[in-house]
């Protein structure tokens, strides 16, 4: 009994962190490993046994195979289709939901994301939509589609190990699909028809070219013959000036260059195109000499040229930026990149940027290097929203990916091969054949994931052997008690569902399949329905931002507030729960 209060405990205090969000949820996952190690609760020998798991192996190819897919441009070829789908947003949110929710079911939810987005922007911004409108039902048809086979998301691979394990046999590829694709279906029409009623519309979110008023802060600054900082650098003027002040451009004669180099020294006759308030304006002409040049309105046109782009990009769920400043990141001073403006939930922050710590789900515009910003998104976990060149590049290229993928899923299907066999191979020849570069091999897994996972399976073996899950189980059976067993797996459904919006939905299929084996051997009856209520359950966290990376993504563009979500996700979740448990039971019978 005492190991039962102790693993309880040591889950409980998890969750409260995972909440509250402090650390990072690998973070916090290892921490309880290791505590469970320590109380003897895990045994010396199985500690780090998760990340031998299979599930966690499937896991990682599937990562690798989503990221091959996205690089070889086949997700892009077929986003280019939505450009033809008109400005009716109607059309537009059937097409670009479809589309999503399909890309899903074989990819990445986060990777058909990062490609969608862009795509629904500039639809909703050419178009009479509005991108508030699309972009949740969108997240939403992400989650969806992950459900529709055993390798469109996390909780599925788990669920299909777990059931391995215990009966000697995982469920197939498209085992899920029954269930899943049914789901889908009524989840696209739910938010075909009523999602404009449920989503809220956002004023941050109306079609324009940008939401940020760049040109509001932008101003010509003219260096006169008896300016002190004639001879100085451009570093030396920026280093005098104690608030945010950003020199963007340089024109000399007919010269221009955007993002100066900070080395660059200025000249007599140079105009400086600055970003800063008036009030900092009016510090440097004080203490500087400079001369006030602005004769025109300014906007975007001074801050790109062929080597120098604007890029808007959204703060990821495990970006390196988070918690973190522009002035900690020195981000001008290490990669010439300059952060000219920050949106959070629709809203442009206040401008003084370089003290503003970064949240998941920030829309930043940066100015730079064309080919540094696309390094700079990649190494701090970001995700840009500029109109991408389309990747498909040979058509070799193109159907190479294809058809590995094709062959991974028919060996898989027809049981020739084990799936993480199977998946694992179709990873490597996706590197052997140069679709995805050996460089980009482990940049391409999501390792906090791989973390999460690998340390919560022994918390959930844990669970089961403590005698925890048996006590879970009987507590919810004493709650359903003379009702029928369909009770049962609509509870455990239920449960799941909303214990996905608190922590990683993969973490939450880990926790809750051994609660619900135990209820199904308590009733003697098949755990197969059981094990299916939790792959839905933790699929489809629909009431928070923090439930899945789909949903932090569209937060920003779609300038949400917390709250929002719950407003289309409830009964979205309501509607899911009451079609998916006669289903999952007509399917798999008890």
């Amino acid at each position: 009994m005492m190991d039962q209060w102790l693993i309880g405990g040591i889950l409980l205090v998890a969750l409260v962190l995972f909440v509250v969000d402090y650390w990072r949820y690998d973070i916090v996952a290892m921490m309880a490993l290791l505590a469970a190690a320590l109380l003897g609760l895990v045994p010396a020998g199985a500690v780090f046994s998760g990340f031998g798991n299979a599930a966690v192996i499937t896991v990682a190819a599937v990562l690798v195979i989503s990221h091959a897919m996205w690089r070889s441009g086949v997700v892009d070829a077929l986003a280019s289709l939505m450009k033809k789908v008109g400005d009716k947003a109607w059309v537009q949110l059937i097409a670009l939901t479809g589309l999503t929710t399909f890309c899903s079911a074989f990819i990445s939810n986060t990777g058909a994301m990062a490609i969608m987005i862009p795509v629904a922007l500039q639809l909703s911004r050419s178009g009479s939509g509005n991108a508030s409108l699309i972009l949740m039902p969108m997240a939403f048809g992400s989650l969806l589609g992950g459900t529709i086979t055993m390798i469109g998301t996390p909780p599925n691979i788990i669920i299909s190990d777990i059931r391995r394990e215990v009966t000697g046999e995982s469920f197939g590829i498209f085992d899920f699909s029954p269930v899943g694709l049914t789901a889908a279906i009524v989840g696209l029409v739910f938010m075909w028809l009523l999602s404009r009623f449920l989503v809220p519309k956002k004023s941050g979110s109306e079609k324009s070219d940008s939401p940020y008023d760049v040109s509001a802060y932008l101003t010509e600054l003219y260096v006169p013959e008896n300016s002190q900082f004639v001879g100085e650098t451009i570093f030396e003027l920026e280093n005098q000036v104690k608030s945010n002040f950003v020199i963007v451009a340089l024109k000399r004669g007919k010269e221009r260059w955007s993002a100066p180099a900070r080395y660059r020294r200025m000249k007599a006759d140079d105009v400086l195109i600055v970003e800063a308030d008036a009030e900092t304006i009016q510090q440097v002409l004080d203490m500087s000499g400079l001369e006030l040049n602005a004769d025109e309105e300014l906007d975007e046109r001074f801050l790109v040229s062929d080597d120098i782009s604007v890029i808007e990009g959204i703060v990821g769920h495990d970006s390196r930026l988070i918690g973190r400043s522009a002035s900690d990141l020195r981000l001008r001073h290490r990669f010439g990149v300059n952060v000219l403006a920050v949106a959070r939930q629709g809203q442009t922050l206040p401008h003084n940027l370089s003290n503003i710590r970064f949240k998941p789900g920030d829309v930043l515009l940066l100015q730079g290097d064309a080919e540094i910003l696309n390094d700079v998104f990649e190494r701090f976990g970001c995700f840009p929203l500029a109109q991408r060149s389309i990747r498909i590049g040979s058509e070799r290229k193109l159907w190479l990916p294809l058809g590995i993928f094709g062959l991974a899923i028919g060996l898989s299907a027809f049981g020739l091969v084990s799936v993480p066999v199977s998946f694992t191979l179709a990873a490597g020849a996706m590197v052997v054949s140069n679709v995805i570069p050996i460089r980009d091999l482990y940049t391409s897994i999501d390792w906090p994931i791989i973390v999460l996972l690998g340390a919560t399976i022994p918390l959930g073996a844990a669970l089961e052997r403590s005698g925890a899950a048996d006590s879970i189980a009987m507590t919810a059976l004493a709650v359903s008690a003379d009702a029928p067993a369909y009770v049962g797996v609509g509870l455990l459904l239920l449960v799941s569902m909303l214990l996905s919006n608190i922590v990683n939905n993969a973490a939450a299929a880990v926790l809750m399949a051994p609660i619900g084996i135990s209820m199904a051997a308590t009733l003697g009856v098949s755990m197969d329905p059981f094990l299916m209520a939790v792959a839905i359950g933790a699929a489809l966290p629909f009431l928070t931002p923090i439930g899945h990376q789909s949903n932090i993504l569209v937060m920003g563009p779609g300038g949400y507030g917390f709250g929002d979500y719950w407003k289309l996700g409830l009964p979205l979740s309501i509607v899911l729960a009451l079609i998916s448990v006669p289903l999952i039971l007509w399917v798999w019978p008890l």
